[in-house]
């Protein structure tokens, strides 16, 4: 068709508008809670078989995901956070740290023969990424799992060629992925790191794109629930724009970012814990942003004013001074907003010890189970010496425990649980090492038993604190929003929806349905006033 022959068909594409270059072209970009939920997603379809047992989708067409964020987003650790999820394999990589000879492996020389003749020919030892993944699962005795490779566009150029082969065969010279594993790449754009390198077309359509931006509100709620320091917090929500901040100064970068602020945070627990000073000095070593560390030391000292003032333990025992609640309700924003940290803080924190309590006796009542089964098939009686078997239990318990550290598949929860049935497991053996009867299974029973009485004890101890915490809000606050605060940031702990979930609070019920009824009402208000705008 020429031309003069009329105008093109429709399904035919004009050939005056150019394609967008895919190198330039963004997606819409997401925070990190969205781009978690979507790699979890893909990885739960990756790992779909059919009723024959073969991945429905097969690993040649599982596209590697490519995760493009800013630094210190909390691209690692949503990775480690799905990997714990799904109870499959983690095995991260920077590769920055990598020459081509580590990734691909060494070469040497083998002798083949074609048609009766021999050959001198070059062969590569095996990739160390791919080994590491070998002997992942080899510890771990789980056949399926996520590769991670951090700084995927920061390698070196001898490498680039086989990064790209990688990334669309999943292969290191000879060696390929095994089948089960799935590929999730990372990297920051090239504003954030001059050596980033660009891919091209074939290799994009080769991956799973997605874009991440910091967003505070999502850090905020993994903040609540993983207990970052209230004053980090605090602190943030009075200055959100500090929460990540990168510009270009004459003396170098100047930057702020979330992973930033966690460190930080989890240095000032050391610091407080060992009586050491927190002050601007040690700031500035994780908020790598001269005014705004300042500020946030300053505001950490009279945060450490507020804590001293405000009896926080005892607002949760119930044991506050008169008029404390009066003086709360007449401080200034930024004191308000001090003291709900402060509040916030001491009662996840209660209702988290509680639940990983509860987590930690349901899993040292299966490893007695268990226990109590093998013993009965080696016929031996619950009143008899168990100890052989209750050290060879201890000993399977810690090895495994070793084992998803070392691998970053060890939650706290689980860590937590791990340690304290240990602990129960060579109580019992010291304790019937001094008795003519030995460590039996009676003996491990009865100490189970007390520690159960003991996390009956904290069970009720927490479901008083939560009490005792919402009679002072509402006494100070009513329903503003120090109690939208409140509800709010207890709805996105896990420990405190668990522990409410289990336990209940009537007075969490009442007023999440009341502020839940008051924001309805001012949704409805807002969309009546932009339907009479629309209108006019």
């Amino acid at each position: 068709m020429s031309p003069s022959d009329g105008p093109l068909p429709r399904y035919f594409p004009s050939r005056t508008l150019p394609f967008p270059d895919p190198r330039t072209r963004k997606g819409a970009p997401m925070n990190i809670r969205e781009a978690k939920q979507q790699i979890k997603n893909a990885m739960i379809a990756y790992f779909t078989k059919d009723e024959f047992g073969n991945y429905l989708l097969p690993p040649e067409r599982q596209r590697p995901v490519f995760l493009l964020g800013a630094p210190g987003i909390g691209k690692t650790a949503i990775m480690e956070q799905i990997a714990q999820e799904l109870e499959v394999g983690f095995v991260s990589y920077s590769m920055t740290h990598h020459t081509r000879q580590s990734a691909l492996g060494l070469p040497f020389i083998a002798t083949k023969t074609y048609d009766g003749v021999e050959y001198q020919v070059s062969e590569y030892t095996m990739s160390e990424i791919i080994a590491s993944v070998y002997e992942a699962m080899e510890a771990t005795g789980r056949r399926e799992g996520i590769l991670f490779l951090d700084e995927i566009n920061c390698v070196s150029e001898t490498l680039t060629p086989a990064m790209l082969q990688f990334l669309q065969y999943k292969i290191f010279g000879r060696h390929a992925v095994p089948d089960g594993w799935i590929v999730v790449t990372a990297g920051n754009p090239p504003e954030y790191n001059r050596t980033a390198h660009d891919f091209d077309i074939a290799t994009w359509d080769r991956l799973k794109r997605i874009e991440v931006e910091p967003d505070f509100d999502v850090w905020r709620e993994f903040a609540v629930s993983t207990e970052v320091h209230p004053a980090v917090i605090t602190y943030l929500d009075i200055e959100r724009s500090h929460f990540y901040a990168v510009e270009a100064t004459p003396d170098g970068a100047s930057f702020v970012t979330a992973r930033g602020w966690d460190d930080l945070s989890a240095m000032i627990k050391l610091y407080e814990a060992q009586g050491l000073t927190v002050d601007e000095l040690l700031v500035e070593q994780y908020v790598q942003n001269g005014e705004i560390a300042k500020r946030f030391a300053m505001y950490y000292d009279l945060f450490t004013k507020y804590r001293s003032d405000y009896q926080i333990d005892r607002i949760l025992n119930g044991s506050a001074d008169a008029g404390l609640a009066e003086r709360a309700a007449a401080a200034p924003f930024d004191e308000r907003v001090a003291v709900m940290g402060l509040i916030v803080d001491a009662t996840v924190s209660c209702l988290r010890e509680a639940v990983m309590e509860e987590k930690a006796a349901a899993f040292a009542h299966s490893v007695l189970a268990d226990l109590k089964e093998r013993l009965a098939a080696e016929g031996v009686a619950e009143d008899a010496d168990a100890s052989a078997l209750i050290r060879a239990t201890t000993t399977e318990l810690a090895r495994t425990r070793d084992t998803e550290r070392a691998a970053s598949l060890l939650s706290d929860e689980r860590y937590r649980s791990f340690e304290r049935t240990i602990s129960l497991l060579d109580e019992v053996l010291h304790t019937g090492a001094d008795t003519p009867e030995g460590a039996t299974f009676n003996l491990l029973r009865e100490r189970f038993n007390e520690r159960l009485d003991e996390l009956d004890a904290a069970i009720d101890e927490a479901t008083a604190a939560l009490d005792n915490v919402f009679k002072f809000v509402e006494e100070a606050f009513g329903e503003g929003q120090e109690m939208l605060m409140l509800v709010t940031d207890l709805s996105v702990s896990r420990a405190g929806m668990a522990f409410i979930n289990d336990h209940g609070c009537d007075r969490y019920f009442a007023h999440n349905q009341s502020l839940q009824f008051y924001e309805r009402g001012h949704d409805l208000a807002a969309r009546i006033d932009r339907i009479t705008l629309e209108e006019e």
